[in-house]
């Protein structure tokens, strides 16, 4: 079992800068995350758009946001259960929670901060006869592992940065990529799609549209796809995978049956005093949250994150009383023995 001070279920911004602000206060956390990365939507969907709403950077990629959080949580050495969804919790009579994922993994945890943004991800799956049958036998939804792919033949359906980041780099590791659209047109970054067209210009990848994957070839596992192109007759792609990446569908999950207050999808908390949800040692906070006047914003999910630690720390250690010291003079000391600090004055005459 994986113990903890702090069990935070979504690793989005809000998620990983809660690491920071717990690990001043000298408080463990540990990640659960459906998604096979950190980052939630800025890593799954959107890595190369711009955000403008950041302090201190007027244009940020939010790529770049998720990889600089993680750079600012390494000296608390935070744990991580990727690719795992949160599924029950159980209150022990001491007050602390057991959390189990989908996948049977257990962490024990003094609180728990459920930071799921819109809630947890799940893939949206095309209308295509029996698909469900070939999950896990070929058919894909999210690649964990790209080097899983290698020297394999693989057809992704989409049009959208996914589809393109993921045609892209799976052409230098997969023996066959073909990369299938219902529009010619792409909706993605402009250097993505550029780099796509130069891609098949040189061979490596096939690019069909305007078309449709309508049918899944195979027994125990998939061995090509039916595709319908527009003026065309219907036509067999021989393939090992097929992998459909038409976006993220979010939804609270399970979270839902914990005995929360719910409200438009969105999980109740006490925005005058902490973010706390009605079970005590529960918070909610980022936009899987809602109270009078939130806003979804990512820098509110780090103001959020900053008084729940503080509220946290304070329920774990209810006799003592913490003082508050800026990094500015008191600095940043990790778990891992290093300290961040500015340099330190010096007392010496001018001659």
């Amino acid at each position: 079992m994986i113990t903890t001070d702090i069990l935070i279920i979504g690793a989005g911004p809000t998620g990983l800068f809660t690491i920071f602000e717990a690990g001043l206060l000298k408080l463990k956390c540990h990640l659960i995350d459906a998604l096979p990365q950190p980052g939630g939507q800025c890593s799954e969907i959107y890595p190369k758009k711009p955000i403008y709403d950041i302090p201190a950077y007027p244009e940020i990629l939010a790529g770049d946001l998720t990889h600089k959080l993680i750079e600012q949580t390494k000296q608390f050495e935070p744990g991580f259960t990727l690719g795992e969804r949160a599924e029950t919790i159980d209150m022990q009579e001491d007050g602390t929670f057991v959390v189990t994922t989908n996948k049977g993994t257990k962490h024990h945890a003094k609180i728990v901060a459920i930071a799921g943004g819109l809630g947890s991800f799940e893939p949206r799956k095309p209308l295509i006869p029996d698909i469900i049958d070939f999950e896990d036998k070929g058919v894909e939804y999210i690649i964990k592992e790209p080097e899983f792919y290698r020297g394999k033949r693989v057809v992704i359906s989409g049009g959208g940065d996914s589809a393109l980041d993921w045609a892209i780099f799976l052409s230098d590791v997969a023996s066959e990529v073909t990369l299938i659209h219902r529009r010619n047109e792409f909706r993605g970054a402009l250097d993505s799609v550029e780099k796509v067209q130069e891609l098949k210009d040189l061979g490596k990848i096939r690019l069909i549209t305007p078309a449709e994957v309508k049918g899944i070839i195979g027994t125990d596992k998939v061995i090509g796809v039916a595709i319908e192109k527009k003026g065309e007759d219907a036509f067999v792609v021989d393939t090992d995978h097929f992998i459909p990446l038409f976006g993220l569908s979010p939804k609270l999950g399970p979270i839902a049956n914990w005995g929360l207050e719910i409200e438009k999808n969105a999980i109740k908390v006490n925005n005058a005093l902490d973010y706390q949800t009605n079970i005590p040692g529960i918070y909610a906070i980022g936009d899987v949250n809602t109270y009078p006047g939130k806003l979804k914003l990512i820098l509110c999910g780090f103001h959020e994150a900053t008084l729940m630690c503080q509220s946290a720390y304070k329920r774990i250690f209810p006799d003592k009383k913490y003082v508050m010291k800026y990094t500015t003079v008191g600095g940043v000391e990790g778990f891992d023995g290093t300290k961040k600090e500015s340099p330190k004055a010096v007392v010496k005459a001018i001659q």
